[in-house]
């Protein structure tokens, strides 16, 4: 094998590598986001939910001096 060719065949791998890496990046930055939008839905979500199941629940304060 010349010099040529492998010179050709190692910078397709460090293309291909650099382009995997690029592409996990991106998979991770989505990731990443899709998270802070769950954690940003559940905190209104679970207040919701619970004003749903039990209404009443907090509405009365009954306070004695």
């Amino acid at each position: 094998m010349d010099i040529a060719a492998m010179s050709i065949i190692l910078n397709q791998n460090k293309v291909q590598e650099q382009s995997s890496l690029a592409v996990m990046k991106m998979a991770m930055d989505v990731a990443a986001n899709q998270n802070e939008s769950i954690i940003a839905m559940d905190g209104g979500m679970t207040k919701a939910m619970e004003t749903s199941i039990q209404p009443f629940l907090g509405a009365n304060l009954d306070i004695k001096a």
